[in-house]
C-alpha cells in the first residue's frame, strides 16, 4: 500500500498545500511533482495518471497553486501564470527538503495550461526532467484560436471583460468572472466545439467553472514557447494534434527549441487525452520516457 501525507509551503507569502504520495519500497525515490490545468484543481482528472506513476515505484507530489483548491489566496480563481511560476518553485523548493525524494530526479509534469508552466519552471530550474501533455506553449496562439473558431469579436469581448475585473478590483469590488469553457457561442476563455464536455467532465463536485477575468489580458503575454530554448534537461512533449485549446503548431515548436526533447503525437483533441485509449497511450509513453531517467 502506498503512503501518502499532506505538505503545506509558502509562495510568496501565502500558504499552499499539497499530497505527498510514496510507493511500496525504500526510498529515496524518482519523484514527479504535477500541478494541475487551467482554472482547476489537483482534484481535477489526474488521479488516473498519479496512481500509474505510482503503481510504477515513483513517487508523487501533487499540489494546488496559489487561488485554487486548498491552496491561500484570496480572491479564488485568480490565475496569473507568473505567480503560478512561482508555486512551482516553492513546490520543489519543498519537494527537495523530503528525505523520501531522489533529488537528482525529480520530473515535473503538467498537462494543458500546467505543461507550459513546467517548460517556463525548467527554464529557470536545474530537474531531471519534464512531461508536458497537450501542453499551452503560447497563450497568443491560443488567443488566435479563439479568434479563428469563435471570432474576432469574442476576442474583444474577452479583453473588455478583463479590463472590467481589473477596474472592479482596483476599486474594492471584487472580481469580475468568467466561465473557464462554455458551450460555442457563449462567452468563456475556452468555447470550441469540445470545450464545455471535455472540461467538465474533469471537475468534481464543487469546483467552479470560473477564473477570473484579467486572465484574458494576461495570456497572449504568457509564451513559454520563447523560453523553451533555455529547457536543457530531457522533455517529453505530448501533443493533441486536433487540440483547440493549445494549438499543436505551437507545442511542435517549443519542442524543436528544445536541447532534449521527445515528441509524441496523437490524433485527438484537447481533452481526449484524459480518457480511455487515448490516456493509456499516453500514460504507457510517460512511462516508458520515466524509465529512462
Amino acid at each position: 500500500m502506498s503512503a501518502m501525507r499532506e505538505l503545506q509551503f509558502v509562495s510568496d507569502g501565502q500558504a499552499c498545500r499539497g499530497d505527498l504520495h510514496l510507493p511500496d519500497g525504500d526510498g529515496p525515490f524518482l519523484t514527479v511533482v504535477m500541478g494541475h490545468g487551467f482554472g482547476l484543481t489537483r482534484a481535477c482528472g489526474l488521479d488516473p495518471f498519479r496512481d500509474a506513476f505510482l503503481q510504477a515505484g515513483y513517487a508523487v507530489f501533487l499540489f494546488d497553486y496559489r487561488h485554487f483548491g486548498e491552496s491561500e489566496g484570496m480572491p479564488r480563481q485568480v490565475l496569473m501564470p507568473n505567480r503560478e511560476v512561482a508555486d512551482w518553485q516553492a513546490a520543489l523548493a519543498c519537494v527537495r527538503k523530503q528525505q523520501e525524494v531522489d533529488n537528482q530526479r525529480i520530473v515535473l509534469w503538467g498537462t494543458s495550461f500546467g505543461g507550459g508552466l513546467v517548460t517556463a519552471v525548467a527554464a529557470r530550474e536545474p530537474v531531471a526532467g519534464i512531461i508536458a501533455q497537450c501542453p499551452m506553449m503560447d497563450g497568443m496562439a491560443s488567443v488566435l484560436e479563439v479568434m479563428r473558431y469563435a471570432g474576432p469579436l469574442q476576442a474583444l469581448k474577452l479583453t473588455g471583460l478583463g479590463l472590467w475585473d481589473v477596474a472592479s478590483s482596483a476599486l474594492g469590488l471584487g472580481p469580475r468572472m468568467l466561465p473557464s469553457a462554455g458551450r460555442p457561442g457563449e462567452l468563456a476563455a475556452m468555447s470550441s466545439h469540445d470545450a464545455y464536455e471535455g472540461y467538465t467532465a474533469l471537475m468534481p463536485k464543487g469546483v467552479p467553472n470560473e477564473v477570473a477575468a484579467r486572465v484574458a489580458l494576461l495570456l497572449p503575454l504568457f509564451r513559454p514557447v520563447s523560453q523553451a530554448a533555455r529547457v536543457t534537461c530531457p522533455a517529453l512533449i505530448l501533443i493533441c494534434d486536433q487540440d483547440t485549446v493549445a494549438p499543436a503548431s505551437a507545442a511542435q515548436k517549443a519542442a524543436e527549441a528544445m536541447a532534449q526533447a521527445t515528441v509524441k503525437h496523437y490524433p485527438v483533441g484537447h481533452f481526449d487525452i484524459y480518457q480511455g485509449e487515448p490516456r493509456a497511450q499516453s500514460l504507457a509513453d510517460q512511462l516508458a520516457f520515466l524509465e529512462t531517467l
